[in-house]
């Protein structure tokens, strides 16, 4: 097998990736507005309630109008996926790997069109939607790989006389809610993970991230995706939410979003109902308040750089964004100069534009809630950088930097899911350490410094899921940095590792006398 390898970011340097970008702009205006139906067992289904998916840089810009799924209509995907998994449970690992492999060659050609969509849908700037796309790439083909791996089984040892097997299972039907920070790589990663392990699907997309999970799934039909295996039913939490993790055919919940939903779904999926025979299984990403830790050892330009990008990209709305960096008191100075310096040159607007390195956030509720702690902030701290918003057309705040805040004040220990980055003074290195540590998160992280002794001190102490040294906290790569964090993070699962599959199904050893 050829050696894996991650699918490329687009150099938007080259003229012709510029004009092929804005030809996926063109692509995508020639279907905004259109109506979008829920896909049960292959069938379209148009339903009265509707919810407009807007663009957040033009709030009256309609992307699509997108059918709502009630309770009568979930219970109809549940019946169809639980008759479905009895098929596709023994259908070839090699044949659903190979859906997936078709599923991402289709993709990669129409990447440009993908990634304007999520331009227009949720606000990425070129850069940030052509790596969630490339992602959403890397994850189908990584994991198309993986189970082809797995597909026979561990070693396990035998004796004279017996032969033993250990073989993976898959579990069943499975509930995937995607978030819309990521909407196309973590919604098509947590699907095609259940999905390739012989699992059938309930897709319940984010409500600001519809059309893009829609034209996903088309694209699995394209690659030869048999119906009822994933079926897409858009809905409020409260319409069917809580009714598909409480269902007792649910097998497993894979989850990405709010620390509060997450923890609300890991609590209800414990309950056993009436008729359920298992113990459901949650995977759950839930988010983080994440640190750049800067020793007085260090390259401070790195520092900074690494700072401002990890914050601002894609308007600090990652669950790996740092919005906080803890920095030696020794080059604290130096390095909160260099930070509003590169802030207030920050390339900032409508993501249309390329030039621009951070959109909008994603709604009013997020834009309100970011506003907020800006004036929060403005009591924690000294304001270096932005502090302004303008929700006039779209939802656009300022990247955002406050120095001087202690490392226990709100903004540095509330998840604010905005370009929002808040900067503390430390001692010693040491004490470093000991403030990044001192959340209810651990996500990611990274250290700067040259000093190698700190770095290994970083390794061991650090609590985090993800930590780099020496270059920013968000990034990681499918096979390289499997993703996943530490305590109210979430479940540490490692999306795009060696065992993510393995939360997707169950062993079961077998053993004959010869």
């Amino acid at each position: 097998m050829i050696p894996y390898k991650h699918e490329p970011f687009t150099d938007f340097t080259v003229e012709e990736n510029r004009k092929a970008y804005e030809e996926g702009l063109k692509t995508v205006e020639s279907y905004v507005g259109k109506e979008y139906p829920l896909i049960i067992g292959g069938e379209r289904i148009i339903t009265d309630k509707k919810l407009a998916s807007n663009n957040p840089s033009n709030k009256d810009e309609v992307i699509g109008n997108v059918s709502q799924a009630g309770r009568e209509l979930a219970e109809k995907a549940m019946i169809t996926a639980k008759e479905t998994f009895e098929n596709w449970r023994k259908v070839k690992p090699e044949f659903r790997a190979d859906v997936l492999f078709k599923a991402a060659a289709i993709i990669r050609r129409r990447k440009f069109e993908f990634s304007a969509l999520l331009t227009k849908e949720t606000g990425k700037p070129w850069n940030e939607a052509d790596a969630d796309v490339a992602e959403g790439i890397d994850f189908m083909e990584y994991y198309g790989r993986q189970m082809l791996k797995l597909k026979d089984g561990m070693p396990v040892e035998s004796r004279p006389g017996e032969y033993n097997r250990f073989d993976y299972v898959p579990l069943g039907v499975g509930v995937v809610i995607s978030p819309w920070n990521f909407a196309f790589a973590i919604m098509a990663g947590t699907t095609v993970a259940a999905l390739v392990t012989g699992n059938t699907v309930l897709l319940k997309p984010a409500s600001t991230a519809t059309v893009v999970a829609y034209k996903f799934i088309e694209v699995l039909e394209k690659a030869g995706m048999p119906k009822g295996v994933v079926n897409y039913i858009p809905g409020s939490g409260s319409d069917i939410g809580d009714f598909l993790v409480d269902h007792p055919a649910t097998r497993f919940i894979s989850f990405t979003g709010s620390r509060k939903v997450g923890t609300r779904i890991f609590e209800r999926a414990a309950k056993v109902q009436d008729g359920q025979i298992w113990l459901k299984r949650v995977i759950a990403e839930m988010g983080g308040k994440d640190t750049i830790v800067v020793d007085n050892e260090a390259d401070l330009e790195l520092a900074a750089q690494s700072i401002v990008k990890s914050a601002f990209g894609f308007s600090g709305q990652k669950c790996s964004a740092c919005s906080r960096a803890i920095i030696h008191e020794e080059v604290y100075d130096e390095v909160v100069t260099r930070v509003e310096a590169l802030a207030k040159t920050f390339n900032w607007g409508d993501p249309v534009d390329g030039k621009n390195l951070a959109g909008p956030v994603i709604d009013q509720a997020a834009y309100d809630k970011i506003m907020e702690y800006i004036e929060i902030g403005k009591q924690e701290g000294r304001l270096v950088a932005g502090g302004t918003g303008d929700d006039s057309k779209g939802y656009f705040v300022a990247p955002t930097v406050f120095a001087d805040v202690t490392p226990n004040a709100r903004i540095s220990q509330e998840e604010i899911f905005g370009p929002v980055v808040a900067l503390s003074k430390a001692s010693s290195f040491t004490e470093a350490i000991q403030f990044a540590n001192d959340t209810d998160y651990g996500l990611t992280g990274a250290v700067i410094t040259t000093n190698r002794h700190h770095i290994e001190q970083a390794r061991e102490d650090f609590h985090v899921g993800n930590l780099y040294f020496n270059r920013g906290c968000t990034g990681a790569i499918v096979g390289y940095q499997p993703f996943g964090g530490f305590n109210m993070s979430g479940t540490d699962s490692k999306a795009g590792g060696p065992d993510y599959l393995q939360l997707h199904m169950q062993g079961k050893t077998t053993s004959e006398m010869l």
